[in-house]
């Protein structure tokens, strides 16, 4: 045993010499073998699946619940999953106008709402615009997480790639309206919709539509049964804009 691990140490002696005497490039390889590794792990068969399939369950939702569980708070998951074609069309209109007004045309990113989002977010030192599409937010809400790193942000943009390339905008669109969350424990338009209103999602008038639509970007702050005067005003402007747009 000791003869076979003497060799071994010889062996490896040129490629321990180089590694101690270009300890930069030793770590950008190192580095770039990592990141190669996390892209071709990507759950690319998994949208693939998407077509036919429903998932039940997305990384935020286990992050939810695992953080529920650490807080000691129980969490009680509502979810009722509605085809596409039996979801209001005022729901529709109001979800995309809010959140991603050109989603029939592009093919996942919105290059003008990156360049305007990053020119303000510069200019104000902080993240205050965000410029994700529909696809963007269900593959981030599906797979990822909320992380702002670089890995985490080239991820979303190739399966975002490959989702707009696999599935219709139909389909990404009714992913998305029932697997985010719209409230403590309750996911899906469907869920929302029978919690705060007591109707089917297909029933949805303009006005709660746009309620619902309005707190999607944090719907444990912004509460759909808690209006608040900037609840109100961003409802109003969603309702605005669909009529700007013949909706």
């Amino acid at each position: 045993m000791a003869n076979i691990w003497n060799t071994l140490s010889r062996k490896s002696t040129p490629v321990l010499r180089w590694i101690r005497s270009h300890k930069v490039w030793s770590a950008v390889i190192l580095l770039a073998s990592w990141i190669i590794l996390e892209l071709v792990t990507l759950p690319f068969g998994n949208v693939n699946s998407l077509k036919s399939s429903t998932p039940n369950e997305t990384a935020f939702m286990r992050m939810h619940a695992e953080r529920a569980a650490e807080e000691g708070k129980p969490l009680k998951k509502i979810q009722r999953w509605v085809p596409l074609g039996r979801i209001s069309r005022d729901a529709v209109n109001a979800v995309i106008v809010a959140e991603d007004g050109t989603f029939w045309s592009h093919a996942g990113f919105d290059w003008f709402e990156f360049k305007e989002s990053l020119e303000r977010n510069v200019t104000e030192g902080r993240a205050a615009r965000g410029a994700s599409t529909i696809t963007q937010q269900l593959v981030k809400n599906l797979y990822l997480s909320p992380s702002k790193n670089p890995l985490r942000k080239l991820k979303e943009w190739i399966l975002t790639w490959w989702m707009e390339r696999t599935l219709s905008k139909q389909r990404i669109l009714e992913l998305y309206l029932n697997l985010i969350e719209w409230g403590r424990g309750i996911y899906g338009i469907e869920a929302a919709s029978q919690t705060y209103f007591g109707k089917s999602a297909s029933a949805l008038s303009r006005e709660e539509a746009a309620r619902l639509a309005a707190v999607i970007p944090n719907p444990r702050i912004f509460r759909v049964e808690r209006p608040t005067r900037y609840l109100e005003r961003r409802s109003q402007l969603i309702l605005n804009r669909m009529a700007a747009r013949g909706f």
